[in-house]
């Protein structure tokens, strides 16, 4: 199957209401991308298309990227479970000296090569499993809405946690989901995202950005 196209052909570009300076090929329903997507999950076992939404968190840390480009310019970037791109093109926006979007959903990475193309800046995308991963080349890691289970928060946040030990800058852009530790965080800064009831139980949601503190 040709990934771009199938992103291309069940979305639509659009702007995402907290970072309008970025475009995206995004989902302007969530039923028909769902349903698309399960069709073709019948035949190749595919996750759910998260990537064709901007969530809230995604969009806090993209909006802190633009208003602070000193926190990634001239550095090297990861941003873990990228999605859609979208904190991965603000980082390069910003001016960072490289960019790698990490994200383990192939079609994810299909929808995230087409958004970086489409604002005209170059990330590198891997769909290797990076979590646990150590690289000193990575200066600054980003992680948007990751704390929705609590073992996939508990492994992300350990792994940013040893990262920060390291001297890594990690930022966490978290719209109040269940599984966010209480400590070990540093706000960096609030926004008010509006959403859509469709995805979330209220139409605004408060995220943050934080900073993850060593272990």
């Amino acid at each position: 199957m040709d990934r771009a196209a199938f992103v291309r052909r069940n979305t639509a570009i659009t702007a995402p209401s907290l970072v309008p300076e970025i475009s995206l090929y995004l989902a302007t329903e969530i039923a028909p991308i769902w349903q698309a997507t399960e069709d073709t999950l019948a035949l190749s076992a595919l996750p759910p298309p998260f990537w064709a939404f901007a969530w809230a968190g995604g969009q806090a840390l993209a909006r802190f990227l633009l208003d602070h480009p000193e926190r990634v310019a001239g550095r090297s970037v990861l941003d873990f479970g990228a999605g859609s791109g979208i904190v991965a093109i603000a980082a390069a926006k910003a001016g960072a000296a490289s960019v790698l979007a990490a994200e383990i959903d192939h079609f994810a990475a299909a929808a995230i090569a087409a958004n970086a193309s489409l604002n005209d800046v170059a990330i590198a995308v891997t769909t290797t499993d990076l979590l646990d991963t150590v690289d000193a080349r990575w200066e600054v890691v980003t992680a948007g809405d990751v704390c929705y289970e609590r073992p996939m928060a508990d492994r992300v946040m350990g792994w940013l946690r040893g990262l920060a030990a390291r001297g890594t800058l990690a930022l966490l852009g978290d719209p109040g989901r269940a599984y966010l530790p209480s400590e070990g965080l540093i706000e960096r800064a609030h926004y008010l995202v509006p959403t859509s009831r469709e995805l979330e139980d209220r139409d605004i949601r408060d995220a943050i950005v934080w900073q993850v503190l060593s272990a």
